[in-house]
């Protein structure tokens, strides 16, 4: 059971993740090139907002692969997760064979034909190159890893009715984390870590410019001086690197030429999406200092 490698080396990784818009650091590269060398999942944990799942989208582009996409939720299941079998499907086979005996008709509605493929098996069955995103594990259920378990462990899914499925070309398994709880030992085992933070002032303003290529340096390396001000403070949520890029294109959108007060305060909605940080940032920001 061997994949198809997506990558050279640390220095590929770089190069091919920044074709498709995604600057990653040395660590990040380094990491997924790791994963996937050593055909193990990796696990990104972080804040939200700092590029996990969009890293999961750009080594699917970079590598020509198809993106499967289990979008985790309070109350996931095996049927939404793995697999469910198709009744409708069953009860007609059941219904236009009134003649056989039920080991005949089991035999035939317990196969393949009848069996709904979720986000888990299509990534374990499938035998072109696959990304698996397993997006904000945290948010599933703690039963919902020991379904993954095997997933992660060794490539496979057991079906009591059918047997083991064993992934002919392995998927490349990206788990995105927010941290709001704790996973499990057993999982995080089975995976390499990496944990995404705020980027440095220089790789967000190198970001920002990918991603707005219209914005003004001067005022780029102003609204990244001010993202770093307000994740410096005490807010219920700071911002992420998904805002800074919205703040920059509403900059751009505004026509603005410098980061006035007025600008700022105006504009602070953007990036800041609770009232009393609105407040807390409006009276601490000194924007005409020098």
């Amino acid at each position: 059971m061997t994949g198809t490698k997506f990558f050279e080396s640390v220095d590929d990784v770089e190069a091919r993740l920044a074709e498709t818009g995604y600057l990653a650091s040395e660590a990040v590269a380094t990491t997924v090139f790791l994963a996937d060398v050593l055909g193990k999942p990796l696990l990104i944990e972080g804040p939200a907002g700092v590029g996990k799942t969009e890293l999961a989208k750009a080594v699917a582009q970079a590598s020509g692969s198809r993106l499967v996409r289990l979008q985790c939720y309070e109350g996931v299941d095996e049927s939404r997760a793995l697999y469910e079998w198709n009744h409708a499907k069953q009860l007609l086979r059941i219904t236009a064979g009134r003649d056989e005996t039920w080991d005949d008709a089991r035999t035939d509605i317990f196969s393949e034909e009848f069996l709904l493929a979720r986000p888990l098996l299509t990534a374990i069955k499938g035998d072109e190159p696959t990304v698996l995103l397993i997006d904000e594990t945290d948010k599933a259920d703690v039963e919902i890893e020991g379904l993954l378990l095997e997933v992660l462990g060794d490539f496979q899914i057991t079906v009591p009715e059918l047997g083991t499925i064993k992934a002919t070309r392995p998927p490349f398994v990206v788990l995105t984390s927010n941290a709001t709880r704790e996973l499990s030992e057993a999982l995080r085992r089975r995976c390499l870590f990496l944990h995404i933070g705020f980027p440095d002032a220089e790789l967000e303003q190198r970001i920002v410019r990918l991603k707005v290529p219209g914005l003004d340096d001067t005022v780029a390396e102003s609204l990244v001086k001010v993202i770093t001000a307000l994740r410096a403070m005490e807010l219920r949520k700071a911002p992420s690197v998904a805002e800074t890029i919205d703040w920059a294109r509403t900059l751009l959108a505004l026509g603005a030429d410098k980061l006035s007060d007025d600008v700022v305060r105006a504009s602070l909605g953007v990036i800041l999406k609770h009232q009393d940080d609105v407040l807390k940032a409006g009276a601490r920001l000194e924007l005409d200092q020098p």
